[in-house]
């Protein structure tokens, strides 16, 4: 099978977590490297050894000029929208960087043309590709914690970026807590119905806007979610996959985003409070999945060359955007808000 050949659109910072991603793969083929600062592509022109590829700041013509089957969307969030429906128009299929759309009219937009193009719209969740997690969504699939009434999930970090995040509006909502409310909807299985929000930049803060969020969501089947984040705080800093307690009817689960999984479960009723039991997180067999961005590339291609569909597809992801998109709605009347996709 000859390499699929593709464009990376974007040569800033997280393009480098894609290249690396693609490097190891013997079959696909960047034949392109479009960025609006020239200077950018050749700078990652020369670090991945793509001499060969095409380098340009206007994206129709690149596609035009060299007709790839795959498009990697590696643009800030305002851009995903124009990237993709010009990617789809020259009938490419593309993966693209978290946030799906700045906007859900965007997203919906997105949803239809790659439908109608027949091409597959997908969205890097690397959250998902992970043994962990996997453990974890694992766990609540066997049913030993009964269904599931509370998820709680805790994000705090001190992360001090530069460049475009100290000056973008709802900064953790739109550029992080999309990772949380979409890790919250492939553990549960739920999805979001409506939501509350408070968000604030705290004193102290380097961000320009918002950099901290409270938000409660309710989920399909009764089940309640909260998420308390912030990004800048100091000391004390969560994983970047957050601190989670899942509380079901019959036991509860701690997770600590990273290798620290404990559970209980009722082992007999009576007490004032029940006897415990440990319950053991199962072993999850990845197959020689790779983890992380690489793990949805890889997905993405199998998908593209054998027909199937990604999980972090657009379609589905919608719904994890539109709980970001909800949650700034809310903090913004202050008020509760229903979800619609």
């Amino acid at each position: 099978m000859d390499p699929t050949r593709a464009v990376l659109v974007g040569c800033g910072g997280i393009s480098k977590a894609w290249l690396d991603a693609i490097a190891p793969l013997p079959d696909v083929q960047i034949v392109g490297l479009v960025d609006l600062v020239r200077s950018n592509a050749e700078e990652r022109a020369a670090q991945y050894g793509l001499q060969g590829a095409l380098i340009e700041t206007d994206l129709e013509r690149a596609l035009g000029a060299l007709q790839p089957e795959v498009v990697f969307n590696c643009t800030v969030p305002g851009a995903h929208r124009s990237v993709a429906l010009a990617s789809l128009a020259h009938g490419c299929h593309v993966l693209g960087e978290k946030p799906l759309a700045d906007s859900l009219d965007a997203a919906r937009e997105m949803v239809s043309a790659a439908e109608q193009a027949g091409r597959i719209l997908a969205v890097i969740q690397n959250r998902r590709y992970a043994e962990p997690i996997s453990r974890v969504r694992a766990m609540v699939r066997t049913g030993s914690l009964g269904p599931l009434t509370t998820v709680n999930s805790d994000f705090y970090l001190g992360a001090h970026f530069g460049g475009f995040r100290d000056h973008m509006e709802h900064v953790l909502l739109l550029d992080m807590a999309i990772h949380s409310f979409d890790q919250a909807r492939f553990i549960t299985g739920a999805d979001p119905v409506a939501v509350y929000c408070r968000e604030w930049n705290p004193a102290g803060s380097w961000y320009d806007h918002d950099a901290s969020a409270v938000a409660i969501f309710e989920m399909t089947g009764g089940l309640v979610y909260t998420y308390r984040g912030s990004w800048c705080s100091e000391g004390m800093n969560t994983s970047w996959e957050c601190d989670w307690r899942l509380v079901g009817i019959n036991g509860s689960l701690l997770w600590d985003g990273a290798d620290g999984i404990h559970g209980e479960v009722v082992a007999a009723r009576g007490g004032f409070t029940s006897e415990l039991a440990p319950l053991l997180p199962p072993t999850v067999e990845l197959h020689g999945r790779r983890a992380g961005h690489a793990g949805v590339i890889d997905e993405f291609l199998h998908c593209v060359r054998h027909g199937g569909t990604p999980q972090t597809a657009a379609a589905d992801n919608i719904k994890s955007l539109a709980m970001v998109l909800g949650a700034i709605e809310s903090a913004g009347l202050g008020k509760r808000v229903e979800i619609h996709i």
